[in-house]
């Protein structure tokens, strides 16, 4: 303990003491207390020379709205660059669904006119052949009365070899069976020698392009003989009668 000192109204007690009695540890170097420091005029600067720096004081913590204030704008920010993002997002996907339907469209356009464009062509290419059946029907009968020479020949060897590369196909022979799609039957006979209808002799030749029918072939027809005797039935005579009025 230092003796007292008469400073002022009364005595001022100034403990200099390295170990802190109450606690045990060492204390830190101190500015003088009371009002003898307090009151000299220079006591601010003389203490800051004389003294080591303390600690500075630390920033106080923001708690309560301030630290919710402070943190708004960071989420504020977030969320509207997460709204930003959904929306084009969503936009990217609804230009893509778009894309995807046009070309669509445009496949299914790509397919219908080549289709029509088919279509225009084969039926152009029918009505073509269609009038040069006549000629064809000609050259035909002139073969068959061994009339096809000289230069008569070559010029129907040629329209045969191009309407044939035109896709023209000629069918109908004395032999096949009937069919009524593709043949018409002009007259019928009876034979035992068929157990068919069969194609018996060829009028005209039937001419078609693909799956398209141009002319069907126009034919005798030969039916199976059922009768005991080899010849028709009565039934089938009266029809025949019937048919060929």
């Amino acid at each position: 303990m230092n003796s007292p000192e008469e400073h002022g109204n009364g005595p001022v007690i100034n403990d200099r003491r390295r170990i802190d009695p109450v606690t045990g540890q060492v204390r830190e170097p101190d500015r003088p207390r009371g009002k003898h420091a307090a009151s000299q005029p220079g006591g601010q600067g003389a203490e800051q020379q004389g003294s080591a720096p303390g600690p500075e004081p630390e920033a106080p913590a923001a708690t309560g709205n301030g630290q919710a204030a402070d943190e708004q704008p960071g989420r504020s920010g977030t969320t509207d660059e997460g709204k930003e993002m959904a929306n084009l997002k969503e936009q990217l996907a609804e230009r893509t669904a778009d894309l995807q339907r046009l070309q669509a469209e445009y496949a299914n356009y790509r397919k219908r006119v080549d289709r029509d464009r088919g279509a225009m062509r084969d039926l152009a290419l029918a009505n073509v052949l269609t009038e040069l059946l006549p000629a064809l029907d000609a050259i035909g009968q002139a073969r068959q009365h061994d009339e096809l020479t000289g230069g008569f020949k070559s010029v129907a060897e040629t329209v045969e070899s191009a309407v044939s590369k035109l896709g023209l196909v000629t069918y109908g022979e004395s032999g096949e069976l009937f069919d009524p799609k593709v043949h018409e039957a002009v007259a019928t006979s009876y034979s035992p020698d068929v157990t068919d209808v069969t194609l018996a002799e060829i009028f005209q030749p039937g001419y078609k392009v693909g799956d398209r029918i141009l002319r069907p072939a126009r034919v005798v027809v030969a039916e199976p003989a059922t009768g005991p005797d080899g010849s028709a039935e009565p039934g089938a005579q009266a029809q025949q009668d019937q048919d060929n009025k």
